[in-house]
């Protein structure tokens, strides 16, 4: 998986070599998976949808940029749109008391932070590796009301899927990114885990 991630620009050229239009339905249901399952956030976001991009910029390729934008946004809001059902089905059960280390006051404690934050988290949550996997869970949990959590879930996947395929379809195929992949997916991970990590430390201070 780590080789994967690191090299993903390889690995996709050879599912599109070997799969060809198959490859539209395997990137759907990776994004889907990522987005929709809480126990995958290891699975690629992106940089697979960057390095999708790229390889579609290549005329060899003979995939369709805006159908598989089309195809990856439906994805993505297919997969939070499951994620906050799974949440809101266990959710109640998990928080019953049976279980010690989950207790009612972290759910209502949930609740009041979607209350005050839902919208803006998440949108913002797309963008964060793992986190993006956990938020509609935690919304479907915290008994967000889904006519709300569906708004912002569509926004959140149309700018999520958009910005990182069409980033990598007009930029992944200038030779200093090209020569440097590995190097530039290490840049999207980390610049993407800043926000958080900002959070974090203004919190503590």
């Amino acid at each position: 998986m780590i080789d994967f991630v690191l090299h993903i620009d390889k690995h996709l050229v050879e599912i599109v070599s070997e799969y060809s239009t198959w490859t539209y339905l395997i990137l759907f249901i990776i994004i889907f998976a990522e987005t929709g399952f809480v126990v995958t956030p290891f699975l690629p976001g992106d940089s697979l949808l960057f390095a999708a991009g790229a390889i579609i910029a290549r005329p060899e390729s003979g995939l369709n940029i805006f159908f598989m934008g089309l195809l990856l946004i439906a994805a993505a809001v297919l997969g939070d749109m499951a994620n906050y059902h799974i949440g809101d089905y266990i959710g109640p059960k998990a928080f019953s008391g049976k279980y010690k280390l989950l207790k009612k006051e972290y759910l209502e404690k949930t609740q009041h932070f979607y209350d005050k934050h839902g919208g803006k988290t998440i949108i913002y949550a797309r963008f964060v590796p793992i986190v993006r996997t956990f938020a509609p869970f935690i919304a479907g949990i915290g008994t967000m009301s889904y006519a709300r959590f569906a708004s912002y879930n569509v926004v959140g996947g149309v700018a999520w899927v958009s910005s990182f395929l069409f980033l990598g379809y007009f930029f992944g195929g200038l030779p200093l990114i090209k020569d440097n992949f590995t190097y530039v997916i290490f840049a999207i991970i980390l610049i993407s885990l800043i926000p958080p990590l900002f959070e974090v430390l203004r919190k503590k201070k």
